[in-house]
């Protein structure tokens, strides 16, 4: 077994000892209800595995992986990982974005290598967060029991960040020449499979 792994899995053992404990510390006991063991989870314990998943990142790296690991942690799905290929290619497609900061993907359509959200906003003071909360805000729109989105909406930003057998993730942030914003986070493995739940 590659080590990485070995730490991912010590690593998710841990997320999900810890946020059981956090949430009903007397889960030794039978009598726990059902309703204490699906409160929502503890921002404090994923920021904290975050963090230990992103070796080395700065703020911004950081800020990504914990706003995808809290949208996760409400679907009980494994943390991601930071991984810097994924964050080089991001970086290197943001770049390209720089001068038109144009919402447009790094792959031509339905030629998908890897799961990928883009985002544009208007000004330059737009965050990880309000990506990843634009993203995630999508959840409104999907229905799990048909597994679809509404008409004329889309959830697929949605759906990328709660795939359940993605593992690693990559963004980057770019302030265009014209002082708008653009961010991508790119997905290994890749989720949003025809037929598929995410979760």
């Amino acid at each position: 077994m590659k080590p990485h792994w070995v730490i991912f899995f010590i690593l998710s053992v841990t997320f999900t000892s810890t946020i059981t404990l956090s949430l009903n510390p007397s889960s030794s006991s039978p009598s726990s209800s059902l309703s204490e063991l699906q409160k929502k989870p503890d921002n404090q314990t994923i920021y904290r595995i975050s963090k230990q998943l992103c070796w080395g990142c700065l703020t911004e790296s950081i800020e990504f992986l914990f706003a995808h690991n809290l949208v996760r942690a409400y679907k009980w799905e494994f943390p991601l990982m930071w991984d810097f290929e994924l964050e080089k290619y991001a970086r290197w497609w943001a770049g390209q974005r720089r001068s038109d900061c144009k919402l447009e993907h790094s792959f031509p359509e339905d030629g998908f290598k890897l799961g990928e959200n883009i985002y544009w906003g208007s000004g330059s003071s737009w965050t990880p967060t309000d990506a990843v909360r634009a993203w995630a805000g999508e959840e409104k729109y999907y229905t799990y029991a048909t597994n679809t989105c509404e008409p004329g909406q889309m959830c697929g930003h949605y759906t990328q960040i709660v795939w359940k057998t993605t593992r690693r993730i990559g963004c980057a942030r770019m302030v265009c020449d014209d002082g708008d914003v653009f961010m991508t986070c790119n997905y290994d493995p890749v989720g949003n499979y025809i037929g598929e739940r995410p979760y």
